[in-house]
């Protein structure tokens, strides 16, 4: 059974708006689910509807991504396709309207699994991804107003990112992912990401690490978001779809892979997962995690992973 989730970051969604998220959400997954109807596999459905969420200014991925420390825009994104393993990401790119799809291009074109930087920039262009301008007005008053809390604070520059972090638990939200799967029961799995406010350049997170920010298998697919350290440190994604292969239930297996984090580098995470017939889950340890998801059995998307409080 075809059926598709998508989520918008895992955090405090700080200023509400959860009701023009969610509408972003529905929308992303009503185009991965009409890709799926069409005959679409489970990757291209994945892509279209993470580029949805990647063009809205909403969240932190594509249009709207958050800024390094020095003001620059470094993008990560990543697919997995589940019967072969394929895999393609991008690390630390700029000036590109949609990176999950030039993911998708390392998987597809070239024999590699990750580019990062300068490189997968050249790629980018030698693939004909036009030269585009991701920062947002908003975002750059948020970077101005950070920044100088960041200046005027004591610690050391990661220390002074946490203390942010806790001081601006909205800064977490945003990182979009989708796991789908088609009528052939292939799974995939994409995640796109802007990374953290103030990050260091160069910082790579979990969203472009296989295992970490995602996994597919022939049997799961898994979607992981939150603070990316703890994410890769406990190989969430992974985890969750080891949970769904040993039989446990997509959300059971999310709550568990949850509980894996709780329990060990104790950080802020998120999860959605699938499985090959079409079960989905979710779960989270922060205030919230928007999500839509669709199945075939469906008339239209359902939402979850908002506070009674925001609606």
């Amino acid at each position: 059974m075809k059926a598709i989730i998508v989520h918008g970051g895992a955090g405090r969604h700080r200023g509400g708006r959860f009701r023009e998220k969610l509408d972003v959400l529905r929308e992303a997954a009503s185009r991965g689910f009409e890709t799926l109807k069409k005959g679409g596999d489970s990757v291209r459905a994945c892509e279209e509807a993470i580029k949805c969420l990647e063009d809205s200014p909403l969240f932190n991925a594509g249009t709207g991504s958050v800024l390094t420390l020095d003001g620059r825009c470094e993008m990560d994104a990543s697919i997995m396709r589940g019967d072969t393993y394929e895999i393609g990401a991008v690390a630390g790119v700029y000036r590109i309207k949609n990176p999950i799809s030039l993911a998708v291009k390392v998987m597809e074109e070239t024999d590699h699994v990750l580019l990062m930087g300068e490189g997968a920039m050249k790629f980018a262009r030698l693939m004909g991804f036009e030269d585009y301008d991701p920062v947002t007005e908003e975002r750059r008053k948020q970077w101005e107003k950070l920044k100088k809390e960041f200046l005027e604070g004591k610690e050391t520059p990661w220390n002074k990112i946490r203390s942010l972090i806790r001081r601006h638990p909205e800064l977490l939200a945003g990182t979009v992912g989708c796991v789908a799967v088609d009528d052939r029961g292939i799974t995939a799995a994409g995640s796109s990401t802007g990374g953290v406010f103030l990050k260091l350049f160069g910082r790579v997170g979990d969203t472009p690490i296989p295992g970490a920010g995602i996994y597919a298998t022939p049997y799961a697919g898994s979607t992981a978001t939150g603070i990316g350290e703890g994410i890769i440190r406990t190989g969430l994604s992974r985890t969750a779809c080891s949970f769904i292969r040993a039989g446990i239930s997509p959300m059971k297996a999310a709550e568990a892979a949850i509980d894996l984090v709780d329990n060990t580098v104790k950080t802020s995470a998120g999860v959605i997962a699938i499985d090959a017939r079409g079960n989905v889950g979710f779960a989270y340890n922060t205030r919230a995690m928007p999500v839509a998801f669709m199945r075939e059995d469906m008339d239209s998307p359902e939402t979850g992973g908002v506070p009674p409080d925001e609606m």
